[in-house]
């Protein structure tokens, strides 16, 4: 997950994040520490598993587990989509959705190896329009350090990261801008943006 959601690039590329409309931690003083011990917890665990001794299917193991708990992947999935959310059909709904976890797993999977000897140092978190951000700095050992702010949203009833801010550029932006250019050139079709992504899963599984 920290290689998609944080780029090797210093402003990492996965996972593509961010809500629509979620409403979360609504008091600052109640909220910040809850999401800073979040994030401090879940990059801790993932720098334990980058570092670790383990093969790539080992880590991607230990990894997917924390995706699924500790991150809105649907949320930001259906934010990336935009207004095309809206006019899919419900099978197509069903098959990005697939498409677009498969795509964040690869992405992280494909990536960790660059990040060995990573290390967080997270700071505290504030409040804005119901969501926490907590600021972390990344190392890593050749590389320099990167800035990245991780927005954590309780909507769902518990801490999820719904975005991911590396050096000023919001990833889910990233992602949304990118799909809707793909579809501008191709019809406003979603199937074709489905079928990309389908290759693009085959690619990187392959």
């Amino acid at each position: 997950m920290l290689a998609a959601l944080v780029p090797a690039t210093a402003s990492v590329g996965a996972l593509v994040l961010a809500p629509v409309g979620l409403v979360a931690l609504t008091s600052g003083a109640q909220a910040q520490a809850p999401a800073a011990a979040f994030v401090q917890g879940l990059t801790s665990r993932l720098t334990a598993v980058v570092n670790g001794s383990g093969s790539t299917a080992d880590k991607k193991a230990a990894i997917l587990p924390m995706l699924s708990q500790d991150v809105d992947v649907d949320a930001i999935g259906r934010f990336c989509l935009g207004r095309f959310w809206r006019t899919a059909t419900p099978s197509q709904q069903q098959r990005y959705l697939t498409l677009f976890h498969q795509v964040l797993v690869n992405s992280i999977t494909g990536k960790l190896g660059d990040y060995k000897g990573v290390s967080i140092t997270t700071g505290s978190a504030t409040v804005q329009d119901g969501k926490s951000t907590v600021p972390t700095v990344i190392t890593r050992p050749g590389q320099p350090t990167a800035n990245v702010q991780w927005m954590v949203s309780s909507e769902s009833g518990s801490p999820k990261v719904v975005d991911i801010v590396a050096e000023g550029v919001s990833l889910s932006l990233t992602q949304r801008s990118d799909y809707a250019s793909y579809l501008a050139h191709n019809g406003n079709n979603v199937d074709a943006l489905l079928n990309a992504l389908s290759r693009q899963v085959s690619r990187t599984s392959s």
